[in-house]
């Protein structure tokens, strides 16, 4: 068996000779460590080790052979790169340059506190590899048609859940025999095996989440206070009401995460200075809220709401109720549609809307279009860049620092594979039965142009969603919800009593408003995650009054 390889490139000998044995010491047992000297020493090696095919998880390399980490990547772009600096907390730091340009994914400082920091640290970044990489072991197992578009929402349950899970094509023997060995044969597709032999024949996105564990049907009809929406802000708002003893109940029409949990990597949330997967984030955070007490359904989606004396009812798509003295929306937002009739036909086969983590291992060797200008659009580009041959990222506008964070726009310029085209648009598109092309209009040249694309990804934005809300709760033009001193004038119609209503609170008493829903709102995770906070300390004063 070939170990994967943690490979330590470091110029001075006496820490080069202690790197290697306690990285051996610590690791052997699963990796093979080994190293050179000099950076002209670790390229030749790098480049014996990828003819011989030996898989290579790990580079550290320190601050002197920084170069080492760019040349090799071709060589093994999925390898983990780490760079070994002295901490100085300035702006000229070659850690600094090197994450912010993605030359480097993690950095490691020294003098470290101590070795077990050090390892504990190191087993993180391997972690992280490992998980990049097909499971060993198949929690399901996916059949299908190659080109369902019913398998996107399949993996997109699967990555939220950090279910590992293996796809199987009908078309291919394994796919086939794994139908025998299950009875069933290819007439009703898509099929999910669970890994103790369940079988779920075409699941809907309640029958996933059944097979996941997690509860699709509300049993608490009254509680203290209901959250619609389960991004960012509406599961911390749950661990926040749950923590501080309001009796909790929190919907999502899907799955936990919203459009974080979608994000291949946010390297701006506090804590997290290499970043965090969005959906690691928003999971953990789910099973916070559920820890904190709070009583969560998924795949139960919110399509009404009324008040009734001093309660508010939320009604759900299944015909129950949830009555509560307070209510907190943070139902977010939808991608907004490209609207482009023979794509929208695609969407599920080569289509998609936001869902690059999900699809980026499908990517491999592809060429891949990003449609957008923003953090999303940005992240997902520099994600699928580890897979595809190429991802061409179409901008309409002449910028990318308008709409994406500066780290973004430095990350995307420095990866050799993304193509950006500024002043572009897609305004078609097709194939037989999955995207096989795309037409481009370039604004600046003032030409079409038909390209060959085996994917698209559109984040091009989104709209509030609140089509299910009354219209007594005011919005604006864009269907974004009023919130504090947006609607005091109106208070008195709103009926609040003669009181200015509170920061978050819409213009329906004892209804809060938090994250993307909310106009006005910061389209940033660690904002959302701010207002899902206040909406509940304003909720226990709107209680108490």
């Amino acid at each position: 068996m070939t170990w994967p390889v943690i490979f330590v490139v470091e110029h001075d000998p006496s820490s080069f000779r202690v790197l290697l044995a306690d990285l051996t010491r610590r690791f052997g047992r699963a990796f093979a460590v080994k190293g050179a000297g000099s950076p002209e020493a670790a390229l030749t090696a790098m480049q014996e080790l990828a003819r011989a095919e030996e898989p290579v998880a790990l580079l550290l390399v320190d601050d002197d052979s920084v170069d080492v980490l760019t040349r090799t990547h071709e060589l093994y772009p999925q390898a983990k790169r780490v760079l070994l600096v002295d901490r100085d907390y300035s702006s000229t730091s070659p850690a600094v340059q090197a994450i912010a340009l993605g030359r480097a994914d993690y950095h490691l400082v020294r003098p470290w506190a101590d070795d077990e920091m050090m390892y504990r640290t190191v087993s993180t970044f391997l972690s992280s590899w490992t998980k990049e990489q097909e499971p060993n072991f198949e929690l399901f197992r996916i059949i299908a048609q190659e080109g369902d578009s019913r398998v996107l929402q399949l993996r997109d349950v699967m990555t939220r859940f950090s279910m590992p899970f293996g796809f199987y094509p009908v078309e291919r023997e394994a796919g086939r025999r794994l139908l025998r060995e299950a009875g069933l044969d290819a007439s009703r597709l898509p099929v999910v095996i669970r890994h103790d032999g369940h079988v779920f024949v075409d699941p809907n996105l309640p029958d996933l989440a059944r097979a996941i564990g997690v509860s699709v049907t509300n049993d608490v009809d009254v509680c203290d206070v209901a959250i619609v929406g389960a991004g960012p802000a509406g599961l911390t708002a749950a661990v926040y009401a749950a923590s501080e003893g309001l009796d909790t109940v929190l919907l999502e029409r899907a799955v936990s995460g919203g459009q974080a949990g979608t994000s291949p990597l946010i390297r701006n949330y506090p804590g997290f200075p290499h970043g965090i997967a969005g959906g690691d984030l928003m999971g953990q955070t789910c099973e916070q809220a559920w820890l904190m007490g709070a009583h969560i359904v998924f795949a139960q989606q919110a399509v009404g709401l009324e008040r009734r004396g001093d309660r508010r009812v939320v009604h759900l798509l299944d015909g129950s109720d949830v009555s509560a003295p307070a209510v907190v929306i943070a139902t977010g937002i939808d991608w907004r549609r490209l609207g482009v009739p023979r794509l929208e036909a695609l969407v599920g086969s080569g289509v998609f809307y936001g869902a690059a983590v999900s699809e980026s291992r499908a990517m491999q060797d592809q060429d891949v279009f990003v449609v957008g200008a923003g953090n999303s659009a940005g992240q997902a580009a520099t994600h699928l860049a580890r897979h595809a041959r190429t991802v061409t990222l179409v901008v309409r506008g002449d910028s990318l620092a308008k709409s994406a964070s500066a780290y973004l726009v430095r990350a995307v310029e420095a990866t050799p594979n993304i193509i950006v085209r500024y002043r572009t648009e897609v305004v078609d598109g097709g194939g037989e039965g999955r995207l096989e092309y795309l037409t481009l209009a370039d604004r600046t040249a003032r030409a079409v142009e038909r390209v060959p694309a085996t994917a698209l990804f559109i984040m091009i934005g989104g709209e509030p969603h609140t089509q299910w809300l009354p219209e007594s709760i005011a919005r604006d033009d864009q269907g974004y919800l009023l919130t504090g001193r947006e609607i005091r004038e109106e208070s008195a119609a709103h009926g609040h009593h003669g009181r200015a209503p509170l920061p978050l609170e819409t213009s329906m008493p004892g209804v809060f408003a938090a994250g993307d829903v909310r106009k006005g709102s910061i389209k940033r995770v660690a904002s959302a995650v701010g207002e899902g906070a206040t909406a509940v300390r304003l909720v226990h004063e709107y209680l108490g009054s």
